[in-house]
């Protein structure tokens, strides 16, 4: 789960990291007031999406008056917000975020992730901040450092000395403890919360000598949110493809994508081959959709509604194994859809496994018109000529 850079602070701010003095706005007026109430001119203007490359869309701006204000606010509340992470319809903004603008000297970069490879966290820190961490990795290798955390221990002084001591130059010794205290706090707060990824890019060290996370960016582990529930409350649904929402209410494993071949599926694995082989056909996939192995009817018919829900699907794409799931509940579940959901796009099913005899004969005694599969392959050869 993700959560905005506001929400984000917030939680630094409990944990005893430095932030920026900010406030949330969501209309220029109220975007004027709050700057009244922020030290400044200048302040920083920054859309509040889940989506990276804000400043390279125009959602990041630096304003020098109350007047400038208005027009930064107004201008990214008005418009939607075009990012790398957004694609080309781009993202609507609802919310804004008001901060001081901090006299900087150098940016730093500082994360924390799970290494999969090493089955640990790890803590990285580069000094060439408010960049692409992984552009930095790729140009300049060496400019990225690496230090696995040993969850018995914690993240020990010794490795922030390393961070240190390996900037070229390096600050005055007196930045240390700050350097030290922030990773050590940012630690804390990665494993008291469950994270997944804590990110602070760019981290500054102002012209005074304070060091201050600039931006914040924070994930959560999905499955420890049950014991997380003060931060399962701040997600934002808005934030979320409105089919992806229905998809999370019902249980269901749902992604959207760009293409027209609806595609339901029982197990993560078969669905990313399922969506290779329609590629490999010539077409694309219009979603990841996993029904899961103990799918029940209702969630079977739930998926197959989400999946006409999307008016660019041209074609459906049925590909079950009955291992878990039975090919009889699924059959039940599409002719269960189909009476309250009109199907007016060619549907393909491939169905093999336990029960299949009766997936098969209770779909064939129906009055849905569709088409069998032998296998996958055929399967996808058959959608695919659904819409070249």
């Amino acid at each position: 789960m993700k959560i905005h850079e506001f929400q984000a602070k917030d939680l630094f701010r409990n944990f005893g990291i430095p932030v920026p003095s900010g406030k949330l706005a969501t209309t220029p007026g109220q975007a004027v007031d709050n700057a009244k109430s922020i030290p400044g001119p200048p302040w920083v203007v920054k859309a509040q999406i889940h989506a990276g490359g804000r400043g390279k869309g125009g959602g990041v701006r630096l304003v020098r008056s109350l007047e400038e204000m208005s027009k930064a606010a107004d201008a990214i509340l008005s418009n939607p917000l075009i990012t790398p992470q957004t694609g080309p319809a781009g993202q609507k903004v609802r919310q804004i975020l008001i901060e001081e603008g901090l006299d900087i000297d150098r940016e730093f970069y500082l994360g924390i992730v799970i290494d999969r490879k090493l089955e640990s966290p790890v803590m990285i820190f580069s000094q060439a901040g408010g960049m692409e961490i992984e552009e930095v990795s790729a140009q300049h290798p060496e400019l990225v450092l690496i230090e696995s955390i040993d969850s018995a221990q914690g993240f020990m002084p010794y490795q922030a000395r390393n961070f240190f001591y390996a900037l070229d130059p390096m600050p005055d010794k007196k930045v240390f403890k700050e350097f030290s205290a922030t990773m050590t706090r940012l630690y804390k707060l990665f494993l008291a919360k469950d994270c997944s990824l804590v990110e602070i890019n760019p981290l500054v060290l102002t012209k005074s000598g304070s060091v201050v996370a600039l931006d914040a960016k924070i994930n959560f582990d999905d499955n420890a949110l049950f014991r997380q529930k003060e931060i399962a409350q701040l997600h934002d649904p808005y934030e979320m493809d409105e089919l992806e929402v229905k998809a999370a209410e019902s249980n269901l494993n749902y992604i959207r994508l760009d293409g027209n071949i609806g595609a339901m599926v029982n197990g993560a694995g078969l669905a990313m081959a399922t969506m290779d082989i329609i590629k490999l056909a010539g077409a694309e996939p219009a979603n990841f959709l996993d029904v899961g192995g103990g799918a029940s009817e209702e969630m079977v018919t739930n998926g197959l509604k989400i999946i006409l829900s999307d008016e660019r699907v041209k074609a459906i794409l049925i590909n079950i194994f009955g291992g878990i799931m039975r090919c009889d509940v699924l059959a039940r579940g599409v002719v269960k859809a189909a009476k309250e959901v009109k199907i007016n796009v060619p549907l393909i099913v491939r169905l093999e496994g336990t029960n299949v005899k009766e997936g098969r004969e209770i779909l064939k005694n129906s009055d849905l018109d569709f088409s069998v599969a032998q296998d996958i392959e055929e399967a996808a050869r058959m959608v695919a000529k659904q819409v070249s």
